[in-house]
């Protein structure tokens, strides 16, 4: 284990990424963040463009003199897009790219949060067109997840889901749970939630999972570090498993 691992991210475009901020002050990490760009339409042939590896390539150059410990792909729907193996193998060639540290993505993160929390039944709260939606539903079966519910809100870019408020956001949540799902996910990183992940597990009466609540927790993981910090939701208490692969 690191005393204080550096977990670089890269985010695409531009909309919730202040929650890595608040998230490195509260866990007294580093949580530095680099930029890549594209349309942040939530259609699947911009969502390929966006998860390339010219363009993860380019983002780890970014975060190159941050010397991070390990790297995270920050965005559900441009890494499951590319289905399992493709998403496994978007992931292989980023860490081959930031010199052979390991690396993440959004995607892995929930399935590797979900396996933490001994669940295995879950709703989906997506903000994406349902199609996109269908194709996460699609990587958490293959990964051994029973979906038991889930809805595609329909916004079509990540600009409109960033400026989602957090009663919204509450709304989103409430309104697409399921009572035999043991786990609420909601996915998108363009989404704020880690200022109020409380206040949504609270809403709804059990465990929820939020794209930027995972990614930073997978960093983390993979960096060997575990810290209680509940405000981040029930994943950061103690006794959940962050142990590595």
């Amino acid at each position: 284990m690191v005393s204080c691992p550096t977990v670089g991210i890269i985010y695409p475009d531009h909309a919730a990424e202040d929650d890595y901020p608040f998230a490195a002050e509260l866990l007294g990490v580093r949580i530095p963040v680099a930029h890549i760009y594209g349309t942040d339409l939530h259609a699947v042939p911009e969502l390929l463009d966006l998860g390339s590896p010219e363009k993860l390539a380019a983002g780890a150059a970014k975060l190159e003199a941050e010397s991070p410990d390990v790297v995270v792909w920050a965005c559900t729907s441009g890494s499951f897009v590319y289905g399992p193996d493709g998403a496994r193998n978007q992931v292989e060639q980023l860490s081959a790219s930031a010199g052979g540290i390991p690396a993440s993505s959004t995607s892995f993160a929930f399935v590797e949060a979900l396996r933490a929390l001994g669940a295995t039944r879950v709703a989906v709260a997506a903000s994406y067109p349902r199609d996109v939606s269908e194709l996460f539903v699609e990587f958490l079966r293959v990964a051994g997840i029973d979906v038991v519910s889930f809805t595609g809100a329909g916004i079509e870019t990540a600009a409109q889901v960033g400026t989602l408020t957090s009663g919204e956001v509450l709304d989103l949540a409430a309104a697409n749970d399921h009572p035999d799902a043991q786990v609420l996910l909601v996915p998108d990183t363009a989404m704020h939630t880690l200022r109020f992940l409380r206040d949504i597990e609270t809403h709804v009466g059990k465990p929820v999972l939020t794209a930027n609540q995972v990614t930073v927790w997978e960093g983390l993981r993979l960096a060997g570090y575990n810290l209680g910090r509940p405000e981040l939701g029930t994943l950061f208490e103690e006794g959940v498993d962050h142990d590595t692969r």
